[in-house]
């Protein structure tokens, strides 16, 4: 199995088309209007075989109801300042306490890259205009078997 489509809760489709597409430079997959009550718009991160899908009829979840969505990149500190540079607010880079995995909101975050910058160790967060919300990951070497 693989994970191929995201559905994100949006209020404002045509804001979240311009977020997602234009200002982070995901790749506009599809945007089709069947009639006022159904408008499917998907589009892809780049280099990514997973798509998110978000529109009109699409799904009954409150809009910014998704929390912690990862996109990973093989350095965080250049992600983080692309993203500032398309005028997006980060949060990061910073690390979880345990070293672990990050913890819901803001808990046991400690600022900066992990000092010796271990692949799966660092994060970024960021929000979509409806508060739907997003982490970065660096990952530079995949553990086995993924």
């Amino acid at each position: 199995m693989k994970l191929e489509v995201i559905v994100l809760p949006v209020a404002d489709v045509d804001r979240a088309k311009a977020f997602y597409a234009d200002r982070l430079g995901f790749r506009l997959d599809a945007d089709f209007t069947v009639d006022q009550g159904y408008r499917v718009v998907q589009v892809t991160p780049p280099g990514s075989a997973c798509s998110i899908i978000f529109g009109t009829g699409v799904t009954a979840a409150e809009p910014g109801s998704v929390d912690g969505l990862h996109l990973i990149v093989t350095d965080i500190e250049h992600a983080v300042a692309d993203l500032a540079e398309r005028g997006v607010a980060v949060d990061g880079p910073f690390r979880d306490a345990t070293g672990v995995f990050h913890h819901v909101g803001t808990t046991a975050r400690l600022a900066g890259v992990h000092p010796e910058r271990r692949s799966y160790g660092s994060f970024a967060a960021f929000e979509d205009p409806d508060g739907n919300s997003w982490f970065l990951q660096e990952i530079t070497q995949r553990a086995p078997g993924r």
